[in-house]
């Protein structure tokens, strides 16, 4: 059990998808994301991916609407699972990353949104899952730049 779970709940570990993951290491447009949602309709980590990358800020409800079939398909998985509610979904159970990004993904749309009790029971939601898991999401998205390289050059030219 995680080291917040005080109240004893056992915590769920949804069952490995290994078509999905493999399906989606291969995607990589948006068309590639939703034909694996289109084969796997009934996975919460295929609608967060996809809902990942259609929301943008100049066309939120697309992106919140994807979002929140994740959300609905993670609930699904969760409670075929055993889970009643509550408890711990550890991050570290690679299969429940699914839903939690789902989750994460759906508190980002409604914050485009300005859907501020959806953001805030989402945010609750995240907490009790696993406190971790909203970090390590948002280090999921984040994109190195390549370090500067350490070469110079000369530009000769006449005086």
């Amino acid at each position: 059990m995680t080291d917040n779970n005080l109240l004893g709940v056992p915590e769920t570990r949804l069952p490995a998808e290994p078509d999905v993951e493999t399906a989606l290491e291969g995607a990589e447009t948006v068309d590639a994301i939703s034909q694996v949602v289109r084969e796997h309709p009934a996975s919460a980590l295929a609608w967060a991916v996809y809902a990942e990358h259609v929301l943008h800020p100049a066309h939120p409800l697309e992106g919140y609407a994807a979002a929140r079939v994740a959300y609905h398909r993670g609930l699904d998985s969760l409670r075929k699972a055993g889970w009643r509610g509550q408890g711990p979904i550890p991050w570290s159970h690679e299969p429940n990353r699914g839903v939690l990004r789902a989750l994460y993904v759906l508190r980002r749309a409604a914050a485009m949104i300005d859907e501020t009790g959806e953001v805030d029971r989402l945010d609750e939601f995240l907490r009790g899952a696993d406190d971790t898991a909203a970090a390590r999401i948002e280090l999921l998205g984040t994109k190195r730049e390549p370090a500067p390289s350490t070469e110079t050059f000369v530009i000769r030219g006449e005086d």
